[in-house]
């Protein structure tokens, strides 16, 4: 897996991620929370699947 999530968009991903958890364990927003594991991954990762298809990286290319 080669790292394709860089810099802000790797944030916002955590960021989004752990809020959409907190509220599905707080009963916030119900079952539909858990789909925060996804981006959480992703953040954590730095690998995003959907990326390599769409052509896709937000990571800076070293050089």
């Amino acid at each position: 897996m080669k790292a394709n999530v860089g810099g802000i968009d790797k944030v916002a991903r955590i960021v989004v991620g752990a809020v959409l958890i907190g509220l599905a364990l707080t009963g916030t927003v119900g079952v539909w929370g858990w789909v925060g594991i996804v981006p959480l991954a992703t953040g954590l990762f730095n690998f995003c699947p959907l990326y390599p298809l769409l052509g896709i990286s937000t990571c800076k290319t070293k050089r």
